[in-house]
């Protein structure tokens, strides 16, 4: 069946190869560090050996509850924020047809919610549900987290109208803390059906636990192969396995090695625009990891071709503190062949008989070698095909990627001290009772 594979030599005109192996000493170290619990933050490391410790029986469960949605709803909104939507987003765009909701549909249509605080989103989701069948899976450890807790206390208020009390609590899953919190109250309460979120996994790291399966599952896809995926890719990168073997070790050094040449922001590329959302996850996953002390390689993504007519231009001669990573798919599923035009007047006949994915192939290959003779250093990631098996294999790459590129910058990867600083301020703009002295001093600063 193959594994994802990372290519890297397109970074060697800018570093050397002993630049990246220079790490190989310091990276078995960090992977030690973080199968053995021993490094920073190592009370969020639960996420390291979670694929394989996922058993049959808990995939059995989501599976079932998933079933028991897809029986009663046409549409299912799924409230989280951050890990806890763009990780199961991530997936259920990658895999989904891109005008699923056009089409006559086997599964529910998955929405989300609470990931933003719009007025607008959520009277136009409130009015699109308004004549639907329709559930809702609550995700929050505490049941408190602004946004999420918005949505749900209006789509909650909602659905009971529609249903009674009874009815409605059947249509609701709380994906929560085991013990505590405002959630886990209500759902014992109210009866809810409920999954845990483990105390050791964050948020951006969750999307192999019930916060991310559990939408996945809905939405029709495979989560076992999903879950597959991620324990060969968890066995393709424990400690045992050679620096050279290992991509995520590979990954890691090469970034941090262009960091050190003062290529401080990372763009991940896509060829592919189901793979957008890949790149948003990514970017949580990356930036809240690694961005803290006044460290960090900064990541951006674009969607190519199409960013190649807007960003193409800053990228080949722009400011040369940047580099490319590509997430390649192989082999798609479709085949599409260009016919020739009798009248060519576009000029393409040159085409016919091609299938557009050579063209898209030959585009992606064309820009590379464009963008490293700019001076913008190459990494490529390629799958073998999109499906849920290597997409598994692509989400655990990269949190364990992470997890070594954070402690070779020697940062905690785990923790998210910075993004408490606005929900003061916040808190402290609205007036919320236990906030009355910052209240009083950032009105002062108006």
């Amino acid at each position: 069946m193959g594994n994802i594979k990372i290519d890297y030599s397109k970074t060697l005109n800018f570093i050397r190869k002993e630049d990246i192996f220079g790490f190989q000493s310091e990276v078995k170290k960090h992977i030690e560090a973080l199968y053995n619990k021993s490094g920073k933050g190592n009370d969020f490391l639960g996420w390291v050996n979670l694929p394989t410790s996922i058993s049959f029986d808990e995939i059995k469960d989501i599976q079932t509850t998933a079933d028991n949605l897809k029986k009663n709803c046409e549409i299912v909104v799924v409230v989280g924020i951050g890990g806890s939507y763009l990780g199961s987003k991530a997936v259920i765009d990658a895999l989904s047809d891109n005008f699923a909701q056009l089409k006559e549909r086997k599964n529910p249509l998955v929405v989300f919610a609470g990931q933003n605080i719009s007025e607008d989103y959520m009277t136009e989701l409130r009015a699109m549900l308004h004549t639907r069948n329709w559930g809702v899976v609550a995700i929050s450890k505490s049941g408190t987290t602004t946004e999420p807790a918005i949505a749900f206390r209006i789509l909650k208020t909602d659905l009971e109208k529609k249903y009674g009390k009874t009815a409605a609590a059947q249509r609701i899953v709380a994906i929560t803390d085991a013990s505590k919190g405002a959630l886990r109250t209500l759902a014992t309460q109210e009866g809810y059906k409920t999954f845990i979120i483990p105390d050791d996994v964050g948020g951006r790291f969750s999307v192999l636990t019930p916060v991310g399966l559990l939408p996945i599952a809905i939405a029709g896809f495979d989560i076992a192969q999903l879950v597959k995926g991620a324990v060969d890719m968890e066995k393709l990168t424990g400690a045992n396995i050679p620096f050279e073997e290992n991509p995520a070790a590979i990954y890691a050094a090469t970034r941090n090695a262009l960091l050190r040449i003062g290529k401080g922001i990372e763009i991940m590329v896509n060829y592919n625009p189901k793979l957008h959302y890949v790149a948003e996850w990514w970017k949580q996953l990356y930036g809240e990891s690694e961005g803290k002390e006044g460290k960090g390689i900064f990541p951006a993504s674009v969607d190519f071709t199409s960013d190649l007519h807007s960003m193409g231009q800053y990228i080949q001669e722009g400011q040369r503190n940047l580099f490319e990573t590509v997430l390649s798919v192989k082999q798609p599923d479709t085949q599409l062949v260009i016919e020739k035009d009798a009248g060519n007047l576009d000029g393409l006949n040159f085409l016919a008989g091609k299938r557009m994915d050579e063209v898209n192939k030959m585009a992606e290959l064309g820009t590379i070698i464009a963008h490293v003779d700019g001076g913008v250093p190459n990494i490529r990631i390629e799958l073998p095909l999109l499906n849920e098996y290597f997409l598994g294999q692509l989400i655990y790459f990269y949190e364990i990627g992470c997890g070594i590129s954070g402690y070779i910058l020697d940062v905690n990867p785990f923790d998210q001290p910075g993004v408490e600083a606005y929900k003061k301020n916040m808190f402290a703009l609205l007036e919320k009772p236990g906030f009355e002295a910052e209240t009083k001093a950032i009105k002062a600063r108006l």
